[in-house]
């Protein structure tokens, strides 16, 4: 048995025990996702309203999700200075399909989540593959932000003459971050993307925390610092 100095048994006395496991208890069920999520850096440059994504970080995540029954053999963007977003479609049937425009709207906000592409320079060919190409670079955009998701083939896809609409709500809603509650707050609550906009080598997002400055705290000290 090893005998504590008397000012840390006193100290030891004033513990609040019970509040010490509800913040376990609190912690535990968010505290995987929160960390698969997130390092200390980009919840940092999160709060700070910008986190920049790279295309070698996009390109990677769109290829995790092209199997071998897919339409493309790979899809791989590029971003410009000039706000363009360059898309290279390795297609099955149709061959190389290169597409140029902008994002027009990028947006997560409660329950409203959504992605607009407008093509410039050549109308859209082939619908159906077009859904395909865009929910995934739509997902793989998000999940910087929210983490990995689980990417189906009835996402709803509105196109319009030359605009491309995503409505990735539903994802977002049924993935571990969209069910995941920390300190009383939805995780799907606490973050806001309003903008996302291409620059050279990948896409700078505007982003918002809606969390009190302790929760915030709290966050940032659970999460590791990038390696």
């Amino acid at each position: 048995m090893i005998d504590l100095p008397v000012s840390w048994q006193e100290q030891l006395q004033q513990i609040d025990w019970a509040k010490v496991q509800e913040k376990v208890a609190d912690y535990g069920p968010a505290l995987r996702v929160i960390r698969d999520t997130w390092d200390r850096e980009t919840l940092t440059e999160i709060s700070q309203g910008n986190l920049f994504v790279s295309d070698k970080m996009l390109n990677e995540a769109i290829a995790r999700n092209i199997k071998e029954d897919s339409p493309a053999r790979s899809v791989l963007l590029e971003s410009k200075e000039n706000g363009r977003l360059n898309v290279t479609i390795d297609t099955v049937k149709l061959g190389k399909v290169e597409l140029s425009g902008e994002v027009k709207e990028f947006v997560h906000d409660g329950d409203k989540s959504y992605m607009v592409y407008r093509v410039r320079e050549r109308n859209i060919p082939n619908h159906g593959l077009m859904s395909w190409v865009f929910s995934r670079i739509s997902m793989a955009m998000a999940q910087r932000m929210v983490g990995n998701l689980h990417i189906s083939d009835d996402i709803p896809v509105e196109i319009k003459h030359n605009n491309v609409r995503i409505d990735y709500s539903k994802v977002l809603a049924d993935s571990d971050f969209g069910k995941t509650m920390f300190h009383g707050h939805r995780l799907l609550d606490m973050i806001e993307i309003e903008k996302a906009t291409p620059k050279e080598g990948g896409i700078m997002f505007q982003t918002k925390l809606n969390i009190p400055d302790d929760v915030k705290d709290d966050l940032k000290n659970l999460l590791p610092q990038k390696k």
